[in-house]
Parts: C-alpha cells; structure tokens; sequence
C-alpha cells in the first residue's frame, strides 16, 4: 500500500485547517533572524506544493522534491499560471541530487519523521548538506516523541462531503515508529471507493536530530517551540529546527 497514492486527490481537501502561510511566515522570522535572503530554495518532500507555490510567489526561485509522482501531479496542477512556478522533481530524499546550489532548504509537516530509518536519516541530512550554498539555511520541523507516543491506540476521523478518512495509531515503544493505519472513502458518483494506505513516522529526539546536523557539517544550530522563536517547552508537539553551512573562507597568499 503506497502512502500518499489513493490519499494524494483529497489530501489537501483532508488538511485544510493546516496553516500554510503560518509555516511560510515562520520561516521567514528565522531568515530575518539569520539577515538571510535567499533566491533559491528546495522544498523536501514537498507534497502537494502548498509550501512550494508560497515560497515561489516571495519572488524565491523554488524546486519541489517529492517520491509521491500522485502529490507530486497535484502539485503541478498548482502552478499552471504562475509566472514563478516551482520546478516539481520525483527523487527520493537519500539519494538528492539538485544541478546547482541552493540558499535555502526546508521540510515541512515533521516529512522527516517518514524517514523511519536513522541512517536514512543520516544520510538525507548530509545530502542535504551538500546542496545548500556556502552559508545556506536548513529549516525543518519534527514531531516530537510524546506526540507520536501519545497517538497509540488513538482513533481520529477527517471528512468532508467527498471523502471520508479513518485512522489509527499505533506506537511500538522498541522501533520508535508511529504507525498510521487509514481507511480511505473517496466519492466516485453515487458510489463510495475504499482503499487503505500506511504511514510511518520514526520518534526522533532533539538530542538525535542535533548530532546528525553536526556530522553533516551544520553549524549555528538552533530549536525552536511550534511557530515561537523561542526553545521549546513541555508543551510543543512539534518543534523547528534551523542550521546553518558554513561559508567557505579565502585563504589569503
């Protein structure tokens, strides 16, 4: 069962009370906060483009990575009559590729949390590394693990007059991965078509996150609470983190 397939047409319909702008905004608090303005920009696991297009309409030049080819042709029917469209690319994250650098990278909506494999992990990071220019940003969000902890056994329900989506989360304390069990009932004219799909999300600690960032060769580490500019606290379900590649220095003859 292919995450993202079947729920690709109503995911945006299914997430309307997420805060697009909000997250964008957020962003921007951080970069003026790093007196950064990039021109350029890869959204990781960019999904159905919501955060891709915003970023484009700031004037970024904008380059959409996603595995999902369903999100990813939701995405593109975003961007038919924009004159700054995003470039929208099928790749997995482990193996990211880009043709030249960029300023600035983001993940949104804890997508790093789908990495349930901490090498994976590991090596997304470092990747991502590499395609930033020389004092590029990295901004991300996670989940933190009591929110993924506190979804075991949880039943939650979205719906609207076309679809309706029921699911489940399960906790395994030994892997650290959430999983998300969801039944899917998409309106197909008078008749109801179910499908089910998947999700995994992986419980990374801040702790953990941090050392990554650090072995890829980020510096200027920082975590904020949900949408503050601040630490986090107890409270946060999900917090941001923002690292910083070093610029490259000129030796002098």
């Amino acid at each position: 069962m292919n995450a993202y397939g079947a729920l690709a047409e109503s995911y945006d319909r299914l997430t309307n009370d997420v805060d697009y702008a909000r997250v964008v905004a957020f962003y921007q608090d951080i970069l003026d906060k790093e007196k950064l303005h990039p021109k350029t920009a890869v959204d990781l696991a960019c999904g159905t483009g919501s955060v891709s297009v915003l970023l484009a309409k700031q004037g970024i030049c904008v380059t959409g990575v996603d595995l999902s080819e369903d999100m990813l042709s939701v995405a593109y029917s975003k961007t038919a009559e924009m004159e700054n469209a995003p470039l929208f690319v099928c790749q997995d994250l482990t193996q990211l590729q880009l043709p030249r650098g960029v300023d600035l990278a983001v993940c949104a909506l804890d997508s790093l949390d789908y990495i349930t494999d901490p090498k994976d992990c590991r090596k997304v990071i470092a990747r991502v590394y590499k395609v930033l220019n020389p004092g590029g940003c990295f901004i991300f969000d996670v989940n933190t693990p009591e929110k993924l902890q506190a979804m075991d056994e949880q039943v939650f329900l979205d719906e609207d007059d076309d679809v309706f989506c029921v699911w489940r989360g399960e906790f395994d304390k030994q892997t650290k991965i959430c999983t998300y069990g969801m039944d899917i009932f998409q309106r197909r004219g008078d008749l109801w078509e179910r499908s089910e799909e998947v999700h995994e999300e992986y419980a990374y600690s801040q702790a953990q996150l941090t050392q990554y960032l650090k072995e890829a060769g980020f510096t200027h580490i920082e975590v904020f609470g949900d949408g503050r500019m601040a630490p986090p606290d107890a409270n946060d379900q999900r917090i941001y983190f923002k690292a910083r590649k070093g610029r490259v220095k000129c030796r002098t003859i």
